[in-house]
């Protein structure tokens, strides 16, 4: 067992889809960033993903494009990513991290001393998003032996013959993307969702969350009450790139989260 199983078994215990929240680390800067990250758990969030800032972020909107470089602008590091994440585990044992990002920093770092060091700073899963299965053995084999789970995602493009091959090594869940396109470029369809939550479901086994166009409650609502997760990651960005206190900023993930769970 693991944090991200641990919460899922609780979650599907209650009766309720999980609410997993994306922030960028450092964005708009280190402490502002790490304000945030340390508020979500009370602001109601179950699953934490923080971004990895990167310099060409391919499946990202303009939003997390433009949080990334405030983040890099500010100084932000893989190592200064992993110091937040350990900091964070400080006060907070028992939220799961997920760092999701692209396999150039990762690289750049070393893949055993990051995963050691990822370890080591209390991370519970990666999402790498240009890594296919086809690679799993530059990072998703090795992450799995370092007892990290490598989160993949589904697309409505992933066919009945792609799907075994997404799901082989795949672990915690499956990030089913709702839509066709970047991150924040549409809104995601509970009637077209469900379905494919369905079929990802009983392909893997594992629990499916749903993100790529969830912005408003009411849209989280819907979308949790077909989906084992709603994932909210542009809609939050944008609230901490238009200058938004951290106060205010988690009083409307508080709102999503609340949308979410309101679900069942």
């Amino acid at each position: 067992m693991s944090r991200l199983t641990d919460r899922f078994a609780a979650l599907k215990a209650e009766g309720r889809p999980a609410f997993v929240a994306y922030v960028m680390a450092g964005d708009p800067d280190p402490e502002t960033a790490f304000a945030i990250m340390r508020g979500l758990p009370g602001a109601g969030v179950d699953v934490i993903e923080l971004g990895l800032p990167f310099t060409d972020p391919m499946a990202d909107g303009p939003a997390i494009q433009k949080a990334a470089l405030r983040a890099l602008d500010a100084g932000e590091t893989l190592k200064g990513v992993l110091a937040m994440a350990a900091r964070f585990r400080e006060a907070d044992k028992t939220t799961p991290i997920v760092l999701m990002g692209y396999f150039n920093p990762i690289y750049s770092h070393g893949v055993p001393a990051f995963l050691a060091d990822a370890k080591a700073a209390g991370v519970d899963g990666l999402i790498v998003v240009d890594l296919p299965p086809e690679e799993d053995e530059e990072l998703c084999l090795p992450a799995a032996e370092a007892g990290l789970h490598f989160i993949r995602l589904a697309t409505p493009t992933t066919d009945d013959a792609r799907l075994p091959m997404v799901a082989r090594n795949t672990s915690g869940f499956v990030y089913y993307v709702s839509i066709t396109g970047i991150t924040g470029a549409a809104e995601a369809n509970a009637a077209a969702v469900a379905p494919e939550v369905a079929r990802i479901r009983a392909a893997t086994g594992l629990p499916v969350c749903v993100g790529f166009g969830v912005r408003t409650p009411e849209r989280a609502r819907e979308i949790g009450k077909v989906a084992d997760g709603v994932v909210v990651g542009s809609a939050i960005v944008e609230k901490i790139g238009a200058g938004e206190s951290p106060e205010a900023v988690l009083a409307f993930v508080r709102s999503l989260s609340d949308g979410a769970k309101g679900a069942r």
